[in-house]
């Protein structure tokens, strides 16, 4: 994939901005949760530790104070942050502090550090990198946000709407700041919706024209120079295309999110195993798995046979490890232990690889999705395989839902893309379908709940309203297929908006600009008719033709509130690819359909079911922060060596040691003898050693 990579761009961001602080000093590197997790996606400790930076540390856990070093923070501006720093500078626990926010500082915050004494005494700088985005793939960003979902479109989220458009509008500014782009500004305003959710689009855009402008107007150096023409910035939600999320994509990526139980989070994980004798152990999916990468867009009817090809290409590279019979020679062995790691990671890998194209494969049989795809594909293209009217799509559909081998969720996902297909339908013939279809109760939900994203879901009798009208469907008939693809015919909404954008065809009733008399010109520009002069060069492109594949790229970025799926993500390496663009797909989440349809379903529940973030407590700062720090203790005394009794008892005699005089009287008892007979033998030994000492004449009177 040619392009700057999103990862890239964000590492080099971060890594820079450590190395310019106090360079040739030795500092302490200070993270927060969210920050870490920043810094984690894409960069590695090692390269941080190389950077003059002597560790790292987290700055809500308990920290030794370390007044001789400098500390650099980079830190998520959030009210408990902005604690715990206070906290810091209270202490005096760093000599300087160089302060680095991920995004911009509420003012309310922002203000509370410019009052306090102790800050303006201790942090020699601060600044802002506008980092708080996830880049997972080289052009795809997340902002790990699954609920977005139902803030946007929960009917009791509508007083946090504001709140939530404003925060997405500064993390898509911080996506552009980091590309160097100052792009026009196209949104998605549907004209044949009433849904009230159909305005959200207008509002984001709005506050992302407002927010880029506030950032350029007070950054005299964005955008940056550069031969690129201007980038162009779309703004789209989840309504757009609602058969996306439900539809069986059978491409890798996608395949294998809907069909196989894969561990998600912060990264992704597949349960394999070498072989049938070993116990299966989570393993990574990740940009680092270059044949992912690779295949991850393929066609599933193509992948088994090229993974199978290549593996055996893998092997005859390596053939050190080939089984011999004959005696292993010394050259033979140390040649194999120079290349097993290397070896024995790419074997993981096409082993992980293979196991789950099988294990796809296997569900794909058994779930008779072949069958299934047959009908989708004609519900959500309005088309047959050889591209003409469909002819008795509802017996198809009926027979599906009829069918005990189809599961529940596929007969869900079915009756939604007939509603849709539809257009609506009568209650009644609504109800029959749900009763072919056999469904739990709380799966009606799910279906009526689509009217919040401007589906119809049922329809009067004398209703003049058209049916579907696939606006964003393709123009042109297309040859019926001959290589097997039938059931892969349909391109997601947002392939086919980027082609009309490329030719420059694309309506602006239903993608205006935010500024059409500034920016219809550079909006417009298309791959096949390139009129107009980069805003950031000074040499104009009037007189140039169709550019080479040399030539710097415009940048797109495509912004889906409400969550993405992995097909419209392929769509936008495909059309990257094809359009000779640089595009770049942004989103809150990714959803695959299983998600889908539990974030719809939530849409009637009540609102504190929802565990949204805004519902919560708020997070504070840990008390340990605040308390005072404890002396440490004095050195301890040397030990004496232990005496027994009467060896104590001696010495006193002596004069070499003094017995205790704090101890209680009875103590005092205990320790001198009081018997007779021990009275006796102790006057008789004076006596004697009395007698002694004058024979060696230490007491003579003579001077």
């Amino acid at each position: 994939m040619a392009g700057a990579s999103a990862i890239s761009i964000q590492q080099k961001v971060i890594l820079d901005t450590i190395y310019k602080v106090d360079q040739g000093e030795w500092k302490v590197l200070i993270l927060d949760d969210g920050s870490q997790k920043l810094v984690n996606g894409v960069v590695r400790e090692d390269d941080i530790l190389e950077l003059n930076i002597t560790h790292i540390e987290r700055i809500e856990e308990s920290r030794p104070a370390n007044k001789e070093m400098d500390a650099v923070y980079l830190l998520s501006p959030l009210p408990h942050i902005v604690d715990c720093v206070m906290a810091d500078l209270q202490r005096q626990r760093y000599r300087r502090t160089f302060l680095i926010w991920t995004s911009v500082l509420r003012p309310d915050l922002q203000t509370r550090l410019d009052k306090s004494g102790m800050a303006r005494q201790h942090i020699v700088q601060a600044s802002v990198l506008n980092i708080d985005y996830y880049p997972r793939e080289s052009h795809l960003i997340t902002f790990r946000d699954p609920w977005s979902f139902p803030t946007l479109y929960h009917p009791a989220c509508n007083h946090l709407v504001r709140q939530h458009l404003d925060d997405l509008a500064q993390k898509i500014v911080s996506i552009c700041v980091s590309l160097g782009e100052y792009p026009a500004i196209r949104y998605y305003s549907p004209q044949s919706k009433n849904h009230e959710a159909r305005v959200l689009c207008s509002h984001l855009a709005r506050f992302a024209q407002l927010q880029l402008d506030h950032y350029a107007q007070y950054n005299n150096d964005f955008p940056p120079p550069s031969p690129r023409p201007r980038g162009l910035l779309i703004i789209t939600d989840r309504s757009l295309d609602l058969f996306a999320p439900v539809l069986h994509e059978f491409t890798y990526q996608a395949m294998v999110h809907d069909l196989l139980p894969l561990t998600e989070g912060d990264k992704v994980y597949y349960k394999a195993s070498l072989n049938q004798s070993q116990p299966g152990k989570d393993q990574e999916i990740s940009e680092k798995d270059s044949i992912w990468v690779k295949y991850r867009h393929l066609h599933m009817k193509d992948l088994l046979d090229q993974l199978v090809q290549d593996f055996n290409a893998f092997k005859a590279q390596n053939p050190q490890f080939a089984d011999s019979e004959g005696p292993a020679t010394i050259n033979g062995i140390k040649d194999m232990l120079a290349g097993l790691p290397k070896f024995q990671e790419g074997k993981e890998a096409y082993s992980l690889h293979l196991t789950m194209t099988q294990d796809a494969m296997t569900v794909f049989q058994e779930q008779r999705l072949a069958d299934i795809a047959s009908v989708e594909q004609s519900l959500a293209t309005g088309l047959d395989e050889d591209y003409r009217k469909p002819k008795n799509l509802a017996d198809q559909v009926v027979r599906l839902l009829d069918d005990d081998a189809v599961l529940f969720p596929d007969r869900l996902r079915l009756v939604i893309q007939y509603l849709l297909y539809r257009d609506g339908l009568l209650p009644t013939d609504v109800q029959k379908l749900l009763l072919h279809a056999r469904l739990p109760s709380q799966d009606s939900e799910v279906i009526y709940n689509l009217e919040l994203l401007g589906a119809y879901i049922t329809r009067v009798l004398k209703d003049t309203r058209p049916g579907a009208q696939y606006q964003f469907g393709k123009e042109e008939a297309q040859p019926p297929p001959t290589d097997g693809s039938g059931l892969s015919r349909f391109d997601p909404a947002l392939k086919v908006i980027l082609e009309k954008l490329s030719r420059g065809t694309l309506d602006q009733t239903i993608f205006p600009f935010t500024k059409p008399h500034l920016d219809a010109a550079d909006g417009l520009m298309g791959q096949d008719n390139l009129s107009q002069a980069s805003l950031r060069s000074a040499k104009p492109t009037w007189a140039r033709t169709r550019p080479s594949a040399s030539e710097p790229k415009q940048r797109i970025l495509v912004f889906m509130a409400g969550g993405a799926t992995y097909s419209e993500s392929r769509a936008c390496y495909e059309a990257s690819q094809s359009l000779n663009k640089d595009i770049y797909l942004a989103t809150s989440h990714m959803l695959t359909p299983s998600l889908y349809l539990r974030q719809v379903g939530d849409l009637s529940v009540d609102r504190r079911r929802l565990d949204l973030p805004s519902d919560r407590p708020k997070p504070r700062a840990p008390d340990h922060l605040f308390e005072k720090e404890v002396p440490p203790p004095p050195p301890a005394k040397p030990l004496e060596p232990s005496l027994d009794k009467m060896q104590k008892l001696r010495l006193h005699e002596e004069g070499l040691l003094s017995m205790p005089t704090n101890g209680s009287a009875q103590d005092r008892k205990q320790t001198l003898p009081t018997s007779s007979s021990s009275s006796g033998r102790l006057a008789k030994d004076k006596e004697k050693d009395g007698e002694k000492k004058k024979k060696h004449h230490f007491f003579s009177s003579k001077r």
